[in-house]
């Protein structure tokens, strides 16, 4: 006890109320990932929804077979393939209306194609031509973003910003669980929450960050309970159940656009394929593990509840596998096409109006072509 409190002049008060207090129960995730696929609720779900989720699911799956070949082919650079996330990507581009806006990473080409976006143009990045390959607002998808989870805090001020103009837009941000590991990540939530902007963040967690598994990375529950430290809601789901992550992205986007603000949800998935054609994916995993995860195949599972509703049979199946092998023969010829490139062409669409610095480069490769051109002319 100090002196002041022993001679009665000092009397203890409560700390200010900075803010009141908020029941966090609400906010956190369920124990166990929500799944629909398999149990009687799933009969509730919309079947005509159901049936177009399965054919994007089956033209995904042959996306991502044919851009992994043209890869080995030499025809793209690199090519981050999302076999057996197919559900989480298909699932969060039909969520969206037409008014939102999608923001992905370097993985999820095949939610810019489920999105609208040509298959051919969201590859022309991996190929090494153009800085994005497609106008991001002919489908409001913003660009393919390498750099781990930048996209998040440019989705939150898109979103933020569309809420001042009184614009009925919702984004929604993809990112992988490695992701969550940088920087970007946590401003994005809080600037998210602080702002209530109409932003839903999608954590595909496959289970590495390229070799790392996610215990290596937070020892969180998982990482929907990162929601509650932000104060948004967390939901965990599962991530190759597509009536499930639809579902749950549904709500969480109807939640954004009437107001309530942004929400966290993890989908638990997996990553079949190696993290690029770069990489060894046999050197921090083994085959049983590879086994285990076909067993819950999104496009299996999906299957079996449409044949057990009697919407799909054999001929719908084929039908299925048809057209999407008929979009792959087009990819590939359009992607054996060697485009013509202009070096000047690098210059355009980096700022809406180009820098002194821009065309200061600009003239200068001028120059250098230029000279390339006189000297070869000799």
């Amino acid at each position: 006890m100090t002196v002041l409190e022993q001679s009665g002049a000092y009397r203890p008060t409560p700390p200010p109320a900075w803010r009141p207090r908020v029941d966090a129960a609400p906010l956190l995730p369920d124990e166990e990932p929500f799944r629909l696929l398999g149990t009687p609720a799933a009969a509730d779900f919309d079947s005509a929804l159901l049936a177009r989720l399965y054919q994007e699911l089956v033209r995904g799956r042959r996306y991502n077979a044919q851009a992994t070949a043209l890869t080995r082919q030499g025809r793209l650079a690199v090519y981050p393939s999302s076999t057996g996330q197919e559900a989480c990507q298909v699932a969060a581009a039909l969520a969206l209306q037409e008014r939102d806006w999608l923001f992905p990473s370097y993985r999820d080409t095949l939610a810019a194609v489920a999105r609208g976006v040509d298959p051919v143009q969201a590859l022309t990045l991996l190929r090494g031509d153009w800085h994005t390959g497609y106008d991001p607002y002919e489908h409001r998808v913003a660009p393919l973003s390498t750099p781990l989870a930048t996209q998040l805090p440019h989705a939150v001020g898109l979103a933020h910003a569309a809420r001042l103009k009184g614009d009925d837009v919702v984004a929604l941000a993809l990112v992988g669980d490695g992701g969550t590991s940088e920087g970007d990540f946590h401003e994005a939530l809080n600037f998210a929450a602080v702002w209530q902007a109409p932003v839903v963040f999608l954590v595909q967690n496959n289970g590495f960050a390229i070799s790392v598994p996610l215990a290596k990375q937070t020892a969180a529950p998982s990482l929907a309970y990162k929601a509650v430290g932000y104060g948004m809601p967390g939901r965990l789901v599962d991530g190759n159940d597509v009536a499930a992550v639809h579902q749950v992205l549904d709500e969480a986007v109807r939640r954004a656009r009437e107001g309530g603000g942004p929400t966290l949800v993890e989908a638990i998935t997996y990553r079949m394929d190696a993290h690029t054609n770069a990489d060894d994916a046999t050197r921090y995993r083994g085959e049983s593990e590879l086994d285990a995860w076909r067993a819950h195949d999104p496009i299996n599972l999906v299957e079996a509840e449409l044949k057990g509703r009697d919407l799909l049979d054999e001929q719908g199946i084929a039908e299925a596998r048809d057209a999407a092998e008929a979009m792959a023969a087009r990819l590939r010829e359009r992607m054996n096409d060697d485009p013509v490139l202009d070096p000047m062409e690098l210059f355009e669409h980096v700022y809406a109006e180009k820098t002194s610095q821009l065309r200061e480069q600009a003239e200068q490769l001028r120059a250098e072509l230029d000279a390339e051109s006189q000297e070869g002319e000799r």
